[in-house]
């Protein structure tokens, strides 16, 4: 790093990068250093919600003084577009649930003959938390009243979303008392786009306070509907191995690539791709078989539930295109560069889309359809064969790839401390009050080209775990563990702390769990719930010690992720730059006004050294609030001695006359 900046931080993407320079390739990392962002917009400072504007409300003192067209001041403007932000990826998030929930309405009824309910139990459970009796009613029965309840909550106008119930009786109240629980989906995102609009809501706080009830309708509402409906509909998740990085890229089988965020076509294909007919196909061709590899939160999904690799998050791509290996990459929504259909033509990939909400120019269409899912898996996968004759020698051929274990889910992690019959959330209280775990860390986002990308990730993911922190990652996130070779229990031998360790080699779990997409931040949320509900700790989500980090966010999926948090009591740290670094008023907000309704708060800092300092921080003041033990670094790392029996009934002997004291 002394001789050159890195342009990203995983050394198999900076191999392809490198090579894509001296090829005369363009990639993100380019695009990044040409395109420097724009000042005002950045921090914030910019309204451009009507035509009068765009508006720049700049200059000394613009904070008193600066107001638009209209009056609008500065920190009014701020806040409006954090708002817009959270609503936008509040609707994208929930829109995937909304799909979701048609599918499982068509499985139940009988619409579809691809899909079937994986996951009796989940069901459910799920039907449980909903308030719908089960007594006597057959599984699509019970399917179709779930799917029904699930719809509700989207055009719901009055009422409270039905999962708001899943969380600790005090957060609810916490909601109720500030006006922040949310009514239906979309009810709240069409608010925020009214009251950002021009003439509106100009009150900061105000406009911050319905933003926190849009991004949670999105935590406790889309996400967490997503996140069951998968699980019921695939299989929950329980610990898999696979393998990340480029390398899991095959030179002589034909490769597909699942790009995007929805599982159930991905699901398809994972099925087909193994079919006898394809794999005889395949070879008819000149390829040896069929291999299957994902990328961003597509790649999340079927890699929880059956180990298919990955080859990385947003940044990696265009790098994959770049192997030269991959025959077909079939996308459906959010995070799709539509670089990437220019650049494969340069190669021989084919690019395919198929939601009916997302085409790209130079891609090739072939539009999902539930009723018929297998069929067009069918055909998106013999279309790759048929273009494995056309692969190209040139490439970066990266070799390089990283074993992983995924698939820690709510249930399982709940599972793995007791065994099926006393599944409890209790050792790991019991491990954090000890002070063996200091905290919890949501390790989480995107991975960003204007950083030497995963970089950060990486090495908050080494401190933390060196600080008896244990982490739990998702989406991008995970996927950066996860190309570096961190998601292995071997991972907490070699760089966790002592405390963090002893509990690690107990259960048998890597001190970074991967929890899966960026929608199954939910179970984050629902996990924090049970710990509440277990005691020994907080008995809300706010005051656990536990903070969010997403080092190198760019969605704006991950402004609502992180409200949501913040709403729920958990204080959040962004990197890079602020979006509404503009106003001290709206950073005041986000910082110390939701930290006293909430005990969540949001930040933003660029300096991976700050975050650390600032989130342990967070971890030790709400260890010393709820009085558990001062964490001390090492405290659990003496080397202990086994004891004879006759050493042993001194000690219980010993013991006898101090009966009940710990």
């Amino acid at each position: 790093m002394a001789d050159k900046i890195l342009k990203s931080a995983n050394e198999a993407a900076e191999k392809i990068v490198e090579w894509a320079e001296e090829h005369h390739f363009e990639t993100c990392f380019d695009r990044a250093q040409r395109l420097k962002p724009c000042p005002i917009g950045e921090s914030g400072a910019c309204c451009r919600v009507c035509h009068m504007g765009p508006c720049r409300l700049v200059g000394q003192d613009a904070e008193e003084k600066a107001r638009g067209i209209c009056g609008a001041t500065l920190p009014t403007v701020a806040a409006r577009n954090l708002v817009r932000m959270i609503a936008a990826g509040t609707a994208a998030h929930s829109d995937h649930a909304r799909d979701m929930a048609f599918t499982l309405l068509a499985v139940a009824e009988g619409e579809t003959k691809d899909f079937e309910i994986k996951d009796v139990k989940k069901l459910y459970r799920v039907a449980g938390y909903l308030g719908i009796d089960i007594e006597g009613k057959s599984v699509n029965t019970v399917a179709r009243e779930v799917a029904l309840k699930f719809l509700e909550d989207f055009g719901r106008q009055k009422g409270r979303i039905n999962y708001l119930k899943r969380a600790p009786k005090k957060t609810q109240e916490r909601w109720e008392k500030w006006g922040v629980a949310p009514r239906g989906i979309d009810r709240e995102v069409v608010e925020a786009m009214h009251r950002t609009s021009i003439g509106v809501d100009h009150d900061p706080d105000h406009l911050l306070t319905h933003g926190l009830r849009t991004a949670l309708a999105d935590g406790w509402g889309g996400c967490m509907i997503s996140t069951d409906i998968s699980d019921i509909l695939f299989g929950t998740p329980k610990p898999v191995k696979a393998e990340a990085s480029f390398g899991i890229f095959k030179e002589d089988e034909v490769n597909i690539v699942v790009h995007g965020h929805e599982p159930s076509l991905a699901e398809m294909i994972v099925d087909v791709v193994s079919e006898p007919e394809m794999i005889e196909y395949a070879k008819s061709k000149g390829a040896k078989g069929i291999n299957l590899g994902g990328m961003c939160c597509t790649a999340n999904e079927v890699l929880m539930r059956h180990g298919i690799p990955t080859a990385g998050g947003f940044t990696n791509q265009e790098l994959g295109i770049m192997t030269g290996l991959v025959d077909v990459i079939t996308v459906d929504v959010q995070c799709i560069m539509p670089a990437i259909a220019e650049l494969s033509k340069k190669f021989h990939t084919k690019v395919i889309t198929t939601s009916e909400k997302a085409k790209m120019p130079g891609a090739i269409h072939i539009e999902y359809d539930e009723h018929r899912a297998k069929e067009i898996a069918r055909e998106i996968v013999k279309l790759a064969i048929d273009n494995f004759p056309n692969r190209k020698t040139e490439g970066s051929h990266i070799t390089d790839k990283f074993p992983l274990i995924c698939g820690f889910s709510h249930e399982y992690i709940e599972y793995m401390q007791g065994g099926r019959f006393r599944g409890s959330f209790r050792p790991l209280n019991d491990a954090i009050i000890a002070g063996r775990i200091r905290g919890v860390v949501g390790l989480a986002g995107c991975d960003n080209p204007r950083v030497p990308s995963t970089g950060i990730h990486k090495y908050l993911a080494t401190e933390l775990i060196k600080n008896d922190v244990l982490v739990v990652s998702t989406g991008c996130g995970s996927a950066a563990c996860g190309t570096a070779g961190y998601l292995t229990p071997e991972m907490a031998l070699e760089h966790a702390g002592p405390g963090l360790r002893e509990v690690c080699e107990a259960i048998g779990i890597p001190p970074i769990l991967h929890v899966g997409a960026c929608v199954d931040n939910s179970r984050i949320l629902t996990i924090l719930s049970a710990m509440a509900a277990e005691g020994g700790l907080s008995d809300e989500i706010g005051g656990m010690p536990g903070v969010g980090i997403a080092p190198e966010w760019m969605s704006e999926k991950a402004i609502a992720i992180g409200c949501y948090f913040a709403a729920s009591g958990v204080p959040v740290i962004f990197g890079g730059e602020s979006p509404v670094g503009s106003s001290e008023e709206v950073t005041r907000i986000m910082t110390e006004v939701w930290y006293e309704r909430f005990k969540g708060a949001l930040h933003f800092e660029p300096d991976p050294e700050k975050i650390l300092e600032l989130t342990y921080k967070y971890i030790d003041s709400a260890r010393e609030a709820l009085k558990l033990r001062k964490y001390e670094p090492g405290r659990f790392g003496v080397e202990r001695k086994l004891m004879s029996m006759a050493d042993r009934r001194k000690l219980e002997s010993a013991a006898r006359p101090h009966e009940g004291v710990k």
